[in-house]
Order: structure tokens, then C-alpha cells, then sequence
């Protein structure tokens, strides 16, 4: 070929190099022949799409490093499912540690021997351990010596209360003539049961009259209590008043029977409504309407 023949082809007819074949372009490639697009690869991996675009352009820079890139790389792989060696041998690989015996070896000393022996004593007092372990010693103190003192309080209240008391026991008593135990003591006056009691006496003598009237078999008017609870069977009972009070908070064994009065209304509870029978101010009660799965709940007005 001569020298014209050279100088005549155009730049067009000359053979461009080849492109490096490198990590990046060969996951473009099989995501294009996958049909995917890279955003809809980024929502699938959950990925962001700079990050994708940074791995298929080969800026490892705008990555983290090499064991982000390994990883991610690999991510894409799986989903395209493709081949990851080829793509990995591409990447930069992850440098394993070295164990030097300069400076930074691995035996060398994290601090200088000679950095503790110049801390003060303040900057030792101010280091956290430190000062825990100073508030439990004082917490121990504490509790320690809290007993003792206490103690002595006690001792302390005790003696000073102490002479009080025998003096008072100490104390003359003044001698009551008679003429002023007759004075302040009330003549009780004993009435018969068939006179009529005096309507000038003191009220006193006429309630002392009119028991001794009344005939000693007469049963005495009791109150009824405002619920009665006879169990025929081993049951729970619980009675509280419309303030808060407890009244009964019990278990009942067969015969055993409990009763409670207190502000209205009254909260009952009975564990077994049929192994029980209730009165409610002196009249029976029933449960059938008040109870569910056998628990009996209801309220006394």
C-alpha cells in the first residue's frame, strides 16, 4: 500500500478499539436482555436506583466499599438470575487484614504506658466507674448505720416519755368525802312493773322501768341485714358498698352462712348461684335472672 493510499482513508474506516469488558456493563447488559428496567429493579430489590446506576457505570467510589459493592453486585445477579463469578472476578476484591509489626500491628498498645500517670486526681475522681462505685459505697453507709440511728431515735422518745408516766402514776388522788359521793351519785329508782312509770322522772329511770317491765322471754327486734347468704355448697362470696368498702370477701363451705349491711347499693357477687340461697332485706332472693355461666351479680337498694 503507498504512502497515498494511507493518507486517503478516512478516520471512519479505521477500527475502533474494543471496549474493557468490566462488571458493570455486563449486568446492563443482562438486565436490558431481561427486558427490566432499572427502576423497576430498583423497587423490586428494594435498592436505590443511584446505587444501581453507580454499580453499572463501574463508579465503585460513589459506593461505600468493595464487600457493598461484592454484596449488591451479587443482589443483581440473583434477581437477574444470571451467573455471579464472572461479575465478581470483575469487582475489586476485599483486602484481608494484615498483621504488621510496625505501629499499627496488632500487638501494639492502645494507649501509651504513660498516659494513666499523668491523669489527676480529679480527672480520676470525675470518670463515671469511679463515681458509681463512690454512690454505692455511700448507699451501703447508708443503709449500714440507718438502723443504729433509728434505734437511737426510739431510745431518745422512749426515756423522754418515761417520766411523764410515773409521774402521773405518782400523783395523789384527792380523798371524796361521802357527803359528795351521795351528791353525784343518781338515786336509781327500782318501779314495779304494774305502776304506770312517773312522768316527772328522768328518762333514765323510765328506760330502767320499762325494761324491767317487759318480759324476759320477748325476743329482742333485730334489724334484718340487708342481704343473707346460706351456702349449700362450697361457693365465693364478695360484698362491697357503694363506697368502696369491702363488706365480704369470703368462701362459703356447705351450711356456712354470711350477712352484710352498709350504704346502698351493695355490689354482690356470688361464685356458684346455684349452690347458694339468698334473702334480701328478710325475703328470698333469686338468681336465676341475675346470673351467667352460674356467677351471680346483682345489687341490694
Amino acid at each position: 500500500m503507498s504512502e497515498l493510499d494511507v493518507s486517503e482513508q478516512s478516520p471512519a474506516d479505521v477500527p475502533a478499539a474494543p471496549k474493557p469488558v468490566t462488571a458493570g456493563s455486563l449486568l446492563r447488559a443482562a438486565r436490558e436482555a431481561s427486558g427490566l428496567h432499572i427502576a423497576a429493579l430498583s423497587v423490586s430489590m428494594k435498592v436505590p436506583v443511584k446505587k444501581l446506576e453507580a454499580l453499572e457505570s463501574d463508579r465503585t467510589d460513589l459506593l461505600l466499599d468493595a464487600v457493598f459493592t461484592r454484596a449488591l453486585a451479587s443482589s443483581v445477579c440473583r434477581t437477574l438470575k444470571i451467573d455471579p463469578r464472572p461479575v465478581l472476578e470483575l469487582l475489586p476484591q476485599t483486602l484481608a487484614p494484615s498483621l504488621g509489626s510496625g505501629q499499627k500491628a496488632i500487638n501494639a498498645p492502645f494507649k501509651a504506658s504513660g498516659a494513666a500517670r499523668h491523669m489527676s486526681w480529679a480527672e480520676f475522681l470525675r470518670r463515671p466507674p469511679v463515681l458509681a462505685v463512690i454512690a454505692l459505697l455511700l448507699a451501703a453507709l447508708v443503709v449500714v448505720f440507718m438502723p443504729d440511728i433509728e434505734w437511737t431515735e426510739s431510745t431518745t422518745r422512749t426515756d423522754a416519755v418515761s417520766p411523764t408516766v410515773e409521774t402521773t402514776k405518782e400523783a395523789p388522788v384527792e380523798p371524796v368525802s361521802p357527803v359528795k359521793l351521795e351528791e353525784k351519785t343518781p338515786a336509781v329508782e327500782v318501779v314495779p312493773a304494774p305502776v304506770a312509770p312517773d312522768p316527772v322522772k328522768s328518762p333514765v329511770v323510765v328506760e330502767a322501768a320499762a325494761a324491767e317491765a317487759a318480759p324476759a322471754s320477748a325476743p329482742v327486734a333485730k334489724p334484718a341485714d340487708m342481704v343473707l347468704i346460706r351456702a349449700k355448697g362450697t361457693t365465693w362470696v364478695e360484698v362491697v358498698d357503694s363506697t368502696g368498702a369491702v363488706l365480704v370477701r369470703r368462701t362459703l363451705q356447705p351450711d356456712g352462712v354470711t350477712s352484710a349491711t352498709g350504704v346502698a347499693p351493695l355490689a354482690v357477687v356470688v361464685g356458684k348461684a346455684d349452690a347458694v340461697d339468698v334473702q334480701v332485706r328478710g325475703k328470698p332472693f333469686s338468681l336465676t335472672g341475675v346470673s351467667k355461666d352460674n356467677v351471680a351479680r346483682f345489687e341490694v337498694k
